[in-house]
């Protein structure tokens, strides 16, 4: 069933407008604003025929609960998750270079919300996240995507390890990022339909998804930092998959 959440700030919205309008149920915009970027904002709601109204900032700040909200704060309808099924019946019909991203407990929103910026970014098709333990989609997630959350595919697994093993089937190499094996991703062939595993950002991939996996890659460091967060990780690894895939 779909659900509603409250986003907040002129990018989260602007972006929803260009891509996915029919979600934005209605917007509140503080009543003291008076600036071109709100004109613009009404304008462009009062044409789509989106509900808006005025009100102060308290209530604002009341619904953002310490948020940053820049005066706007949108209701929307989030879509309801795609589960394994749809996932496994729309890799049939993924080309020879489709790059699909797999998020493992990944439980901080502004992880998730940068790890699905950076695959927008980078070309992602999918985005595969476990149902349980994972960080729900939420308004920071939304936020921190800056508008990829909309024009992305995300699908909620329940059994992970269950899901990366059909992929595999279906012709789908799987590669976990994990900083405590020698082997470098510049030094693996990602120009075939591919699946990036990261993981949650304390622990890693858990064992038994590094099991699953083909291949197990890190990043090569220098310096005396051992380990990169998540979603600086992920984003060096999806856009190491665009260069070979543009490359090749």
């Amino acid at each position: 069933m779909s659900k509603s959440i409250h986003i907040f700030g002129f990018h989260s919205i602007e972006s929803l407008l260009k891509t996915n309008p029919e979600s934005v149920l209605k917007v509140l915009i503080q009543n003291s604003r008076k600036d071109n970027r709100i004109n613009t904002l009404t304008n462009t709601l009062s044409t789509q025929k989106i509900p808006f109204s005025f009100t102060d900032r308290v209530k604002l700040d009341r619904i953002s609960k310490g948020e940053t909200h820049q005066g706007v704060i949108s209701e929307v309808i989030l879509a309801s998750p795609l589960n394994e099924k749809s996932l496994l019946d729309s890799i049939v019909n993924l080309n020879e270079k489709s790059l699909i991203l797999i998020l493992d407990s990944i439980q901080d929103p502004r992880n998730m919300g940068a790890c699905l910026r950076s695959a927008n970014a980078a070309g992602v098709c999918h985005v595969v996240i476990n149902k349980d333990g994972s960080s729900p989609i939420n308004a920071l997630v939304h936020k921190t995507s800056a508008g990829a959350i909309n024009s992305i595919q995300i699908f909620n697994v329940t059994n992970l390890s269950r899901t990366i093993k059909e992929m595999q089937k279906k012709g789908v190499w799987v590669i976990g990022l994990d900083g405590n094996t020698e082997k470098s991703i510049y030094d693996i062939n990602l120009t075939g339909p591919t699946a990036i595993v990261a993981g949650s950002e304390g622990k890693g991939i858990r064992q038994l998804i590094k099991k699953t996996c083909d291949q197990i890659a890190s990043i090569p460091m220098s310096g005396n930092i051992e380990s990169l967060n998540v979603s600086v990780a992920t984003a060096i690894t999806l856009f190491e998959y665009k260069r070979q895939r543009e490359s090749s």
